[in-house]
Parts: C-alpha cells; structure tokens; sequence
C-alpha cells in the first residue's frame, strides 16, 4: 500500500486542531456552532477522539469560505488524506457540512462558488480553482455523521478508514486505498479576501461596483473642492 511523505511545510494553515498520524487515511472535521472561547467539552472531546483514534487530522471548522479553504489546505498539502469523518452540529446560519459535502462531489464553478450547497455563501476566493479540484480529487469519500456523532461512532468509521480490507461503516464500505498518486501540494490561503459576502460574484458585478466606486470618488473630489473654495 502506498504512503508518501507529506509537504514539509504540512500542515500549513493554522486552526483549532490536532495533528495525529501523517499516514492516516482520514481527518475529522468537527463543525463549530460556537464561539471560540465557549466550545463545550464535548465538541472538545470529539476532536480528541478523532486524533486519539488513529486521525491524521481532527479539529474544528466554523465557516463555508475561509474555513473550508483552509481545510483544503491542509488535506492536499497530505495525499495520505483520502476520506473526511464530517462531524458536530450542522450550522443553521453557515450549512458548513453540507457545504464540505458538495466539494467532495461537485466543482467549484466560474464564479468560485461551490456547486449544489445550500450554504449561502460557499465562495473560494483566496485559493486557484486547482486546489479545490486536487482535493476533490483526493478525498474518496466524506462520512456524513453531522448531528449525531458520538465519540463511539467516530473512533469506528476512523477505524473503519484505515482497514486493509473492505470494511462496512452504516452505508460506506471503507478501507484504506492508499495515497493519492500525485505530489503534495503546498499551499496558503492569499487572504486577499477576508468578507466573501461583499466580493462581486462575476464580472458583471465587479464592473458595477467598480463604476460605483468612482462615482463615490468623484463626488468626494466635489465636497473636497467646495470645503476648498469655502476656505
């Protein structure tokens, strides 16, 4: 069975996670409902489950952007990485595991959008469309276990990830395939967008805010003119 070495730099995007086993077949992605410093023990206690049963990654993950493209990175910078465990509460307001569902199947359009999400605002602004291939190449299969996941069923469909064998997990027949026969790739977010909700969807809405924008501008040099003249 075929393991590689991950990039040097792997993982390469901070967050709120554990690192594991480099040649572990999954990672566990908890997603986060809360803020920061009011996670309960139990969300806490499943990324430590995660880590503790053989995951090369388990953390958590908030948003259907930044955070996924985040995630993003990390997996692909590991070709090790062949299946995501999707865990926690669904997000009312971000639908961030239906939105890591929909990469794992669909692409990301010209618009940078992920396609059949009902999130509403899955756009992948700060990473090539490349990287969302690769990784939607390189992920087998998402095990869906969002709302119901007990520390119990996540060490099994971990556990079942990395069996030499077909092994049955629910309704996913899982095992290790080995690591996806391409290099790693290492990559960072560009962090030149920070509020997807605010970025022009196409070229039609750049080029209206863009003409906006300077209309607001000549019309600043206007009162900048008459402040002048009133001097």
């Amino acid at each position: 069975m075929l393991k590689v070495e991950p990039s040097p730099d792997c993982p390469p995007e901070e967050g709120h996670y554990l690192r594991g086993n480099d040649y572990s077949p999954v990672v566990v992605a908890v997603v986060l409902i809360y803020y920061y410093d009011k996670i309960p023990k139990e969300i806490e206690n499943m990324v430590r489950v995660g880590v503790e049963g053989g995951a090369a990654l388990s953390g958590t993950i908030q948003t259907e952007n930044i955070g996924i493209e985040k995630m993003v990175c990390n997996i692909i910078g590991n070709p090790n990485i062949r299946y995501i465990v999707l865990t926690g509460t669904e997000s009312p307001g971000h639908s961030t595991g239906d939105a890591i569902m929909a990469l794992v199947k669909n692409v990301v359009d010209e618009r940078k959008k992920i396609v059949g999400t009902r999130a509403p605002t899955p756009y992948f602004f700060n990473l090539p469309v490349e990287y969302s291939e690769r990784f939607r190449k390189q992920i087998k299969e998402a095990v869906n276990l969002l709302n119901r996941g007990t520390p119990e069923l996540i060490k099994k469909a971990v556990w079942s990830c990395y069996q030499e064998n077909p092994t049955q997990f629910e309704d996913y027949t899982l095992h290790d395939i080995g690591a996806y026969p391409e290099e790693p790739i290492s990559a960072k977010l560009t962090w030149k967008v920070t509020n997807p909700v605010a970025e022009p969807k196409d070229e039609e809405e750049r080029r209206q805010k863009e003409e906006l924008q300077k209309k607001m501008e000549m019309i600043r040099e206007k009162v900048e003119e008459k402040k002048q003249r009133g001097r």
